[in-house]
């Protein structure tokens, strides 16, 4: 018989981890879906009555996105303008009810190839943070997202957060995602990119990463560096190249042809670029 745990104090909840056999649930929205028709046996740890976990704060050299914060919650939040792509990406995920339930964390839990904001997490550079009785530990997201639905989550952590580092106070972001129409899909391609210059307006840094045409959201190395030092501007755009896609190994299913799909990524980078340089 399954047995539903819904604690008010982390230290509770890593207790009852440590003894093994829950399944951690917060908004339920991919949860709950995945099992109509089935019966409900597994044993259930609900965190969103934990103290302390909904909440998005300025940690001083990083912002926090606790575990049990909304899409709606980073909507609304008052954060820099470089986390608009997070708050594009926020705005794809399923409806408004979805938003208001589901959560950032539980999206990079559920580890869904096509998931909306990893390739933005991931080009923020962010990491997860990991609780459990033993202590906490920090894993950048690259390496706690490891295939489709599989993560570096250990059966006696909870996700606590995400961290991510602040970037320069002029830094911009964008997403942009391709679906057969516009709300209500799943992505067939999406790409975020950050972008941050020096003070002679060349590229000090541009982080690309692409979704939905991986196993997990992907970074494009040799196109960041070719970026780098180049005139932040409209002709960024025409950098871009197919070889740059390199590290992407999409597949084709009912959404779309693996060589569609690069089509469409290789379109995308070079509309973000555009974008972050207009």
């Amino acid at each position: 018989m399954s047995s539903y745990l819904r604690p008010t104090a982390l230290s509770d909840a890593l207790s009852a981890l440590a003894e093994g056999g829950r399944t951690i649930v917060a908004g339920g929205t991919d949860f709950y879906p995945a099992r109509v028709g089935k019966p409900l046996d597994e044993d259930v740890l609900d965190v969103t009555a934990i103290e302390g976990l909904r909440t998005i704060e300025d940690k001083g050299d990083h912002y926090l996105i606790g575990a049990t914060a909304t899409w709606t919650d980073l909507i609304r939040a008052d954060l820099p303008d470089w986390f608009r792509a997070m708050k594009m990406a926020a705005r794809e995920v399923g409806g408004v009810q979805i938003q208001n339930a589901g959560t950032i964390v539980g999206n990079v839990c559920n580890a869904s190839p096509a998931a909306d904001g990893v390739p933005g997490l991931i080009a923020l550079d962010a990491s997860v943070r990991l609780a459990s009785v033993s202590g906490e530990r920090n894993v950048p997201i690259s390496e706690f997202v490891l295939g489709n639905r599989k993560t570096a989550l250990k059966a006696d952590e909870i996700v606590v957060g995400l961290c991510i580092p602040k970037c320069r106070n002029d830094a911009k972001s964008a997403f942009l995602k391709l679906g057969a129409r516009k709300y209500l899909v799943i992505s067939i391609v999406m790409v975020s990119a950050v972008l941050e210059k020096a003070a002679d307006g060349t590229v000090d840094r541009c982080r690309i990463a692409v979704g939905s045409c991986s196993e997990v959201a992907t970074r494009l190395p040799d196109l960041e560096a070719a970026l780098a030092g180049l005139p932040a501007d409209a002709a960024l755009a025409d950098i871009v190249t197919a070889d740059h896609l390199a590290p992407l190994s999409p597949i084709g299913d009912v959404r779309g042809s693996a060589d569609y799909r690069l089509d469409a990524a290789l379109t995308l980078v070079r509309r973000a670029l555009a974008e972050l340089t207009e």
